[in-house]
């Protein structure tokens, strides 16, 4: 739909709640990552890109796919319920 009514989008956001005192945002092209020590910030967003880089595989975005097929991906990808 051009003005976008009734379009839905989804977007995962990631909030790291361990901190070093940096201040760390990532932003991809359907993911926003805050916060986390350097290693958490770096796995949260290496989940992100691999989340992506599947539901690609699957030729699905992310509001595509359904909370079952979501929660198979992100385990697939190594993240835990």
């Amino acid at each position: 739909m051009a003005n976008g009514k009734g379009s839905k989008k989804a977007m995962i956001l990631g909030v790291g709640l361990d901190s070093d005192g940096h201040r760390r945002i990532t932003r991809g092209d359907n993911f926003t990552l805050l916060g986390g020590t350097e290693e958490t910030h770096g796995q949260m967003t290496e989940h992100a890109i691999k989340i992506n880089e599947k539901l690609k595989a699957r030729g699905k975005r992310l509001e595509q796919v359904s909370r079952a097929e979501f929660e198979d991906i992100a385990h697939e990808v190594g993240l835990k319920k």
